[in-house]
């Protein structure tokens, strides 16, 4: 694949940008198609009857798909900057995010059909809830790109794609809070070197949703108006849920009550393992005026691998997206010395689980990123001791050394 790609090289010394062919233009299909892959599943259950289909997501998310993106490696090409604005104005790109908020919905009716209608173990029933949670709380990254338009269509799509899992207020907590104080100890969705994700969520969950009730209630005072208002655009999408989930309720029956909960916590757990591994550590310069420098790419993690960003509609590229958040993501950019991750987000996401293992992966790439220089990186109170001892000095030959090992 990597051979059909344009390199940026390549890209910069053609006199004729303005040809520029997106070479993964269908590709992106995949991200359209991966919504769907709950109901590829209980398709395949009903033409073989083997249990494992239950669990194709599964299977795909943390096994195939991190097996393809070390396979296939990583893509670092990037659209010539006179070819920009003609990407952004096509509108292909932006019918592909709007397709796939019907799918999003059909995935959870048809599941909680079946789960209503056909005997299920509970290990069936559990692999299934788990597969759609995976989906669904990727559903979030569709809200997260039409969130960030400007266009009101755009942004109510936002609010129904973001309904199926119940995390709404992401539309607010993401744009206006996150976006503004990561990287920085303001924020409750920057994970810090040595917190597993398991601290993490504990921290990031309700301060996420703290934080966006606090915006919303902010604006509509300043409008003259109460926070309870359905100008709120916390509550609407949160209105959209409760309607949704309890017409599931009434048509497919009590069974709901523990179907629905389950994938829900598991669509917000991909949330978290997202907020988690993209801002692992890093931290933004405080200057003398007390504010914080202005983000930068190299304040997210980054990740060019291919299979993972066609399903993730470019999501990984996270750099050039909280530098340059009204990009759309056919036009995300690679940049040089990025911080970048060791794999795409699936297989990140499995590592993260293990916290041992996600800290022997990433914080001799923390150090290494700040130059060796704790007081530079984000840490877990508590841990700077232990970082101490561990990498020892801040000069390079220290920091090599303590990467070796």
């Amino acid at each position: 694949m990597s051979e059909n790609v344009l390199t940026t090289e390549s890209l910069q010394r053609d006199p004729d940008a303005e040809g520029y062919v997106d070479r993964k233009r269908h590709l992106w299909v995949l991200s359209v198609l991966w919504p769907a892959t709950p109901l590829i599943g209980l398709y395949l259950v009903s033409q073989t009857g083997w249990s494992i289909w239950y669990g194709l997501v599964l299977i795909l998310w943390y096994g195939a798909v991190p097996l393809i993106d070390a396979m296939f490696g990583e893509d670092f090409s990037n659209p010539p900057e006179s070819a920009v604005p003609r990407l952004e104005q096509d509108r292909y790109y932006r019918v592909l995010t709007y397709l796939t908020v019907p799918i999003h919905y059909a995935a959870l009716i048809v599941s909680a059909w079946w789960v209503s209608t056909q005997p299920m173990s509970v290990f069936e029933f559990l692999a299934l809830a788990l597969s759609l949670g995976i989906v669904n709380g990727l559903a979030l990254n569709t809200g997260h790109e039409l969130g960030h338009k400007k266009e009101t269509f755009d942004r109510w799509m936002a609010k129904l794609v973001l309904a199926v899992v119940g995390y709404g207020h992401f539309f607010i907590e993401h744009n206006k809070g996150h976006h503004r104080d990561v990287a920085t100890p303001m924020d409750p969705a920057t994970s810090r070197m040595g917190e597993s994700i398991y601290s993490f969520s504990l921290r990031e969950i309700p301060g996420a949703f703290k934080r966006a009730w606090d915006l919303e209630e902010q604006r509509l005072s300043r409008c003259g108006k109460s926070v309870w208002s359905l100008e709120n655009e916390v509550l609407q999408p949160m209105i959209l849920t409760a309607v949704l989930y309890a017409g599931l309720l009434a048509f497919f029956g009590p069974l709901m009550l523990i179907f629905l909960p389950i994938q829900m916590a598991f669509g917000w757990w991909q949330l978290t393992s997202a907020n988690y591994i993209e801002h692992y550590g890093l931290l933004r310069e405080k200057m003398s005026d007390g504010r914080y420098e202005r983000q930068q790419p190299h304040h997210s993690w980054n990740s060019n691998h291919i299979m993972s960003n066609l399903i993730l509609f470019h999501l990984q590229r996270h750099s050039d997206h909280h530098a340059h958040p009204t990009r759309s993501y056919q036009s995300l950019r690679d940049f040089k010395d990025l911080p970048s991750l060791p794999s795409g987000y699936p297989g990140m996401f499995l590592a993260a689980m293990f916290p041992s293992w996600f800290r022997s992966i990433m914080d001799h790439r923390v150090l290494d990123w700040a130059k060796g220089d704790l007081d530079k990186i984000q840490i877990q109170p508590g841990k700077r001791e232990f970082y101490e001892r561990k990498f020892g000095g801040t000069d390079s030959e220290s920091v090599d050394t303590a990467a070796a090992k």
